[in-house]
């Protein structure tokens, strides 16, 4: 779940590089929804090993780690 990775990375140092197929995935999402800014790779080709690069979490991104607490608390 792209919201599980997001937890995941709160307190990461960025620059931080992403490697799990998984992950990248969920970065990918993240960027869509504007709450991680990221250089995504290009679409799987080949055999070669793909690496995404979380830059920061957004304000938007810090804001929905919050509310997410705050349901999760009610």
């Amino acid at each position: 779940m792209p919201m599980d990775f997001l937890e995941r990375i709160e307190d990461a140092s960025f620059p931080m590089a992403v490697r799990d197929e998984g992950d990248i995935h969920c970065a990918t999402m993240l960027v869509a929804a504007h709450l991680i800014e990221a250089v995504l790779p290009p679409a799987a080709s080949g055999t070669g090993r793909r690496v995404a690069v979380v830059l920061v979490i957004t304000p938007q991104g810090r804001a929905a780690l919050r509310l997410r607490r705050d349901e999760l608390q009610t």
